[in-house]
């Protein structure tokens, strides 16, 4: 066991097929859930603490787009990510360049998202999923943490000013709000 001060092994990735697809049920599932995890947000009841809304544009078609994550916080930085590789709102993400973050940080609202390569601190934030994630996700990341360490994709946001090429999608947009929804663009 490791001590304060010392550093984590790295994880082992292990890609898993019975772990693809037990998230890609899992984030369907999800999908048809999200106006009670909504509403469940908007009441401010207990046990969804860290999801937030991002918001963000389409790659393709330029409309907003929008979806529920956990804000994964490692250090006093904001991280977010898919366990199960690249769903379409990653690819909207990165190809935007920037995300916007609903409630909005001491930073506000707007954030470029990075994207982490293998190593330490991608390590830190698939571990600390484990720990942010709601019952019963935690218990799902801490099953899969080798499937995770093999194909997810996380992002660290960093502050930005809002500019004018990035316009901020509204709330009240008719787009797809499925959390991570992995089929639009």
């Amino acid at each position: 066991m490791t001590g304060p001060g010392q550093a984590l092994p790295p994880l082992r990735p292990r890609r898993s097929a019975a772990c693809s697809v037990i998230w890609r049920v899992g984030y369907r599932f999800v999908r048809l859930v999200d106006p009670l995890i909504r509403s469940w947000i908007a009441n401010d009841l207990p046990g969804l603490a860290g999801i937030v809304e991002l918001r963000f544009v389409g790659r393709r078609t330029g409309r907003p787009r929008r979806t529920l994550i956990t804000l994964l916080e490692v250090g006093g930085q904001w991280y977010v990510g898919h366990p199960n590789g690249e769903a379409a709102w990653v690819r909207n993400v990165e190809a935007s360049g920037w995300v916007d973050v609903e409630p909005p940080g001491r930073h506000g609202p707007r954030f470029r998202a990075h994207r982490l390569a293998r190593g330490s601190e991608r390590d830190a934030v698939i571990r600390a999923t484990v720990r942010q994630q709601p019952f019963p996700g935690n218990l799902l990341y801490r099953a899969a943490q080798r499937h995770v360490a093999a194909v997810g994709v996380y992002h660290r946001l960093e502050p930005m000013a809002p500019g004018p090429t990035a316009p901020a999608p509204t709330s009240d947009d008719p787009t797809r709000t499925a959390s991570s929804s992995e089929g639009a663009s």
